[in-house]
C-alpha cells in the first residue's frame, strides 16, 4: 500500500521577537491541523530574527525557558501534531548561540535535536556579508528524527550546499531530508531550487524545505519559495514570494522504488584519497 503523508511548511516571516514570530506561526500551524497535515515544518529562525549589519542577532533564550518553543511544546500536545521546529536560537552553556532545531512529538515532547553544523560566514557582494560564526557556535552531529510517518533527516540552510552530510543522512536510512532555511534572496534565486533538486535527486529521497519570506529587521531579506522535492528531483510544492502554508501529500513508497530505479546509494564505492595526475613536458 502506498505510504501517504501530509505534510505543510509554514512559510513565516523573519520576526525581530517572540512575541511577534508566534503572532505570525500559530494562526498558520492552527490552520494547517485543520487542513489536515501530518507533520508541520516551520523555517531556520522561526523564533525571531534580526541582523546588525553582518551580524544575525536572532532573539534567544535557554531551551528550558524558550517561549517560542514552550508555545509550539504546547501547540503540539493540546493538536497531537508532529512538528518540526526548523530552527530557534537557543542560548547555550558557553554563553555563545546555538542555532538549533528540534522534533516535537503529538504529546508535546521534544523527540530530537539537531545543531547547524555549517555556519554561514560568506561575502556575496561588498555590501552583502554574514558572518554566522560572530554569534553562534556550530555543531559537530548528524540527526536523523524517527517519526510515525517517516525516518527524517535534519539540515539547517547553509548546510544544503554540503552534499556528504544529506549522503550521510541518506545512508543513515533518512527518507525525508529537511533543510528549513532562511535563505537570503540574492543566492535564492540563483542557487535554491537548483540545490534542493540535487539533494533529492543524488539521494533518491524527498527533500522538505520551509524558508522565510520577507525582509529581516536591520538587514537583509529571506528567499521564501519553500519546497517539497520528490526522489525523482520533481517539485511537488512551491510556497513562492508570499507568506503561507505549502501543503503536498507524498507518497514515501517513491524512495524505495525510486533507489530501484537508480540505485546510485548502493553504488557508493570507497577509495583511496586523492592524487594529481601529471604529464611530462618536452
Amino acid at each position: 500500500m502506498p505510504r501517504i503523508i501530509d505534510i505543510a511548511c509554514l512559510q513565516t516571516r523573519p520576526m525581530p521577537d517572540f512575541a511577534s514570530a508566534l503572532d505570525e506561526a500559530l494562526p498558520m500551524a492552527e490552520a494547517a491541523v485543520q487542513a489536515g497535515a501530518d507533520i508541520l515544518f516551520l523555517p531556520e529562525y522561526c523564533g525571531g530574527l534580526k541582523s546588525n549589519g553582518q551580524t544575525l542577532e536572532p532573539p534567544s533564550e535557554p531551551e528550558t525557558s524558550h517561549p517560542f518553543l514552550i508555545a509550539m511544546l504546547k501547540f503540539a500536545a493540546d493538536k497531537n501534531v508532529w512538528i518540526n521546529v526548523g530552527s530557534i536560537a537557543v542560548r547555550g552553556p558557553s554563553g555563545r548561540l546555538i542555532n538549533r532545531g528540534l522534533m516535537l512529538d503529538d504529546r508535546g515532547e521534544i523527540r530530537g535535536r539537531y545543531d547547524k553544523i555549517h555556519l554561514f560566514d560568506v561575502r556575496i557582494s561588498d555590501n552583502e556579508v554574514y558572518r554566522e560564526s560572530a554569534t553562534v557556535e556550530p555543531g559537530n552531529e548528524a540527526v536523523i528524527h524517527q517519526t510515525p510517518y517517516a525516518n527524517v533527516g535534519h539540515t539547517i540552510c547553509y548546510d544544503l550546499r554540503f552534499p556528504g552530510l544529506f549522503r550521510n543522512l541518506a545512508h543513515g536510512g533518512a527518507e525525508i531530508i529537511c533543510c528549513p532555511a532562511a535563505f537570503t534572496k540574492h543566492t535564492g534565486e540563483a542557487h535554491w531550487h537548483i540545490l534542493n533538486r540535487a539533494r533529492a535527486i543524488e539521494n533518491t529521497c524527498f527533500v522538505v524545505s520551509c524558508c522565510a519570506i520577507g525582509p529581516i529587521a536591520g538587514g537583509g531579506e529571506s528567499y521564501g519559495h519553500s519546497l517539497v522535492v520528490n526522489p525523482w528531483g520533481e517539485i511537488v510544492a512551491d510556497g513562492g514570494a508570499l507568506p503561507g502554508i505549502v501543503h503536498a501529500r507524498i507518497d514515501l513508497d517513491l524512495v524505495p522504488t525510486t533507489g530501484a530505479r537508480i540505485p546510485s546509494l548502493s553504488h557508493d564505492q570507497p577509495y583511496k584519497g586523492f592524487r594529481a595526475s601529471s604529464r611530462s613536458v618536452t
